[in-house]
């Protein structure tokens, strides 16, 4: 059976993610077999697995950096939030309809015997798993029946460590309160404090971090320092989403809607050498863009309806009739078709008049469809005529069924899970849509896309070429773990994982 080691944060967005990632990254390469696990997510940024199962994107992060395909017993259960009440839930991979925050809790109960299945279950097969919290174990008025913080601590017999953001300030006062707000037992079970995302000379911190462990009578296992990795994030707190553009070449503004979902299919744009990814949410923010992009959305007819109310529709069109393309995903690509229909009320029902830039009609269905594919791109016209036939690799997540108009041009052919090919998306004079996640993925495509676009404008992007998004990604881990590795007292942190402190 797996020894484990638990990360808790004072609140939400501490690094606990970027740390288990790290602490993943560091016992793979110590020679250890290590898995990472959350219990329970909450995040619209999700990814769809080789057996066509759900799951959050912070756990694929860290199975990636324990050089693992991901799994869903890593992420056992989903929530997606569909409005400031309530998220769609699901267990193991699949959607069980959606539930209100107050029907959600007191339901909540009922999941832990699928929690510990599928905990023991990857415990039996690794050596070390590295376990995840979410938001602060001093959430009191949440703590009852807990199965993500101190609960699964208790149920799995995890040591803890304990994050603190000092970017946020008050850093020792969020890890002295935590630890003070806590029982007895679960203060005993943290064995170390880490504060992260620290910027300036450590030395300054010495007094205080002497102080606080007095105060806690818990060890600093370390300050880590504040970096920039580029690796996916999970959730809206990124702080790509705040990205404004800058100088760049080549100029790719991707709006960003209110439930905005799966913003790591730019990631790999982003990463291409002259490339700028910005996010969106006024008209005049799109201006200069090279290519626009509607990404995902958890809520595509209120999404429409925000695009409409907010001007951004008519600024796309009107770019879009100039000659600037633009590029949909899943929930964007259906926005950028005639209509959005809704009977059976996955979204409370309804339709819409879409943007009109495809002919394609989308009708919800009751049934999620949840799959990996693969495939090429077919011939395309206009902008992006360069990327015709290149290899494509990614996942569909969608409840609408989408229909082109009868001689309307595909996008891409694509294998489902061992099915006969078939033809996914739609292309019309500069206007471009598929349901596959992670499309610009695939070796090759980013750059290619890039180079399009760049060739469209007159410009040349000479590093483009020799980009390759799979070895930059294991660069980016290796250096987290690197700078994790010089922060913390590992020796500590073994000690701990062995149970000797």
């Amino acid at each position: 059976m797996a020894k484990c080691i638990m990360v808790q944060g004072t609140c939400s967005n501490a690094g606990k993610s970027l740390l288990c990632a790290a602490l993943c990254r560091i016992f793979k390469q110590d020679g250890y077999r290590v898995a990472p696990f959350k219990s329970q997510n909450m995040a619209l940024n999700s990814f769809i697995t080789a057996d066509g199962k759900e799951m959050g994107r912070a756990q694929v992060v860290q199975a990636e950096a324990a050089g693992l395909a991901p799994d869903v017993r890593m992420n056992p259960v989903l929530l997606k939030p569909t409005s400031d009440v309530g998220s769609q839930v699901i267990v193991m991979g699949e959607a069980r309809g959606n539930r209100t925050a107050r029907e959600y809790w007191g339901d909540k109960r009922a999941l832990i015997p699928v929690v510990r299945q599928a905990y023991d279950s990857l415990a039996a097969e690794y050596d070390i798993i590295v376990i995840e919290g979410a938001g602060s174990p001093a959430e009191i008025n949440l703590k009852q029946d807990d199965i993500v913080n101190m609960g699964l601590a208790r149920l799995v017999d995890a040591p803890v460590l304990l994050v603190g953001d000092i970017d946020r300030g008050g850093v020792f006062a969020s890890l002295y309160g935590t630890v003070k707000l806590l029982d007895e037992d679960e203060q005993a079970r943290i064995r170390a404090l880490i504060i992260n995302k620290f910027r300036g000379d450590v030395e300054i911190l010495r007094p205080g971090l002497v102080q606080l462990e007095e105060l806690t009578g818990k060890p600093v296992a370390g300050v880590v320092p504040y970096g920039k990795f580029d690796i996916d994030d999970e959730d809206s707190l990124s702080e790509r989403l705040d990205r404004t553009g800058g100088a760049a070449l080549v100029k790719i503004a991707v709006v960003r809607l209110p439930r905005l979902s799966n913003f790591t299919d730019f990631s790999a744009l982003s990463r291409v050498p002259g490339v700028g990814v910005s996010y969106a949410d006024k008209p005049a923010q799109l201006a200069d863009a090279d290519l626009i992009i509607l990404p995902g959305t958890k809520a595509t007819l209120a999404d429409l309806r925000w695009l409409r109310e907010s001007g951004m529709e008519a600024q796309i069109l009107k770019q879009h009739a100039a000659g600037t393309p633009v590029f949909g995903v899943c929930g964007g690509y259906q926005i950028m078709g005639r209509s959005v229909s809704d009977p059976v009320g996955a979204e409370g029902g309804g339709s819409l008049r879409g943007m009109g830039l495809l002919p394609i009609d989308t009708v919800f269905q009751p049934e999620k469809t949840t799959v990996q594919a693969a495939g090429a791109l077919g011939a395309l016209a206009g902008v992006l005529e360069p990327l015709s036939g290149l290899a494509v690799t990614g996942y569909e997540i969608h409840m609408g069924e989408t229909t082109r108009a009868a001689g309307a041009q595909p996008l891409v052919q694509l294998t489902r899970a061992g099915q006969a090919p078939v033809w996914d998306g739609c292309q019309a004079e500069n206007a471009y849509g598929t349901y596959l996640h992670g499309v610009f993925d695939a070796a090759g495509v980013a750059a290619a896309l890039a180079q399009a676009l760049a060739a469209r404008k007159g410009v040349t992007l000479a590093d483009a070429a020799a980009y390759d998004d799979k070895r930059y990604k294991e660069e980016q881990y290796d250096r987290l773990a690197d700078t994790v590795r010089q922060s913390l007292d590992m020796d500590l942190i073994y000690r701990i994982l062995e149970g000797k402190t």
